[in-house]
């Protein structure tokens, strides 16, 4: 009973959260239970009809899906190299830097590219890459070097072009993390690791790198997630072209759904990139400990 009546008396307070709790099971937790029911029916966005399993056969007979798989994990694999190595390096060359107005520079250079929308990046790539009128190209041409390089528009090289895209890779929110993870480490660690003869490089690899761990952790579950079901890019940029050298999961998902109005082979595909993030997590909190 006192239970109760403490909840009767903080009726008001769950009044203010009950707008919140409407809308995040509206939009939070009601799109991905419908997608999970609709996964196995044949729903064409008004009517649905069960099916069972049929649209997980049709996955794994799906040549296009499998393709695109393969260009999923080529960007993924690169995205975390890239976005991971780059992001530490820079990050801890800023905060070892020992002019202190050098150092605040470059921290806001780097995390000021942040506050432009990503579409906006991606379209001055695209511009960029443009065949004709580019200024890679341009660029090669003026140094006397082969220069018709068809960058996004080429098959061969469309998926390496996308790679390219935010070059060098450090500014964004992996320097964020990173830097804040140098900076929390404590002074005296440091200044004990120089008396001992760490300095430069090798305090980097025994004090500083080991100390960071958990934000690298942080940053390869968040680009093994976004590299999953990303397909930002392919949208804004590519369509998954030309042809399907660019396609992804995500985006053959979103183009079953709203091109072909295949809701149900899309919520299915949607399902299993969920399952297969679901487990990626699980391994990663279970089996691999930051402290370790």
């Amino acid at each position: 009973m006192s239970y109760m009546r403490q909840l009767y008396r903080a009726k008001l307070y769950y009044l203010f959260l009950l707008p919140t709790l409407i809308i995040l099971l509206l939009f939070g937790f009601y799109p991905p239970l419908s997608a999970l029911y609709h996964a196995f029916t044949n729903w064409n966005g008004a009517t649905a009809e069960w099916i069972g399993l049929q649209n997980f056969r049709y996955m794994l007979e799906d040549t296009f899906l499998l393709e695109s798989i393969w260009n999923m994990l080529y960007l993924l694999f690169a995205g975390l190299i890239c976005g991971n190595v780059f992001s530490l390096v820079g990050a801890a060359l800023v905060v070892n830097l020992k002019n202190a107005r050098l150092s605040g520079f470059f921290r806001y250079m780097f995390i000021l590219p942040m506050v432009v929308p990503g579409v906006v990046v991606l379209l001055l790539w695209k511009s960029l890459m443009d065949p004709l009128t580019g200024l890679f190209n341009l660029m090669l041409q003026a140094l006397g070097l082969p220069h018709e390089y068809g960058w996004l528009g080429d098959p061969s090289m469309a998926l390496t072009s996308m790679v390219l895209i935010g070059f060098p890779w450090v500014a964004g929110m992996g320097f964020l993390v990173y830097l804040a993870g140098f900076q929390s480490i404590s002074q005296e660690v440091l200044e004990a690791a120089e008396v001992e003869g760490a300095v430069g490089i090798r305090r980097f690899f025994r004090i500083e790198l080991p100390l960071v761990t958990g934000q690298i952790k942080l940053m390869i579950v968040l680009g093994i997630i976004g590299g999953l079901q990303g397909f930002g890019t392919q949208l804004v940029l590519t369509k998954g072209g030309p042809g399907s050298a660019t396609a992804v999961p995500g985006w053959l998902m979103y183009e079953q759904a709203f091109s072909f109005s295949n809701f149900g082979y899309a919520s299915m595909i949607g399902f299993v990139i969920f399952v297969v993030i679901l487990l990626v997590t699980f391994i990663n909190m279970k089996f691999i400990k930051a402290d370790q």
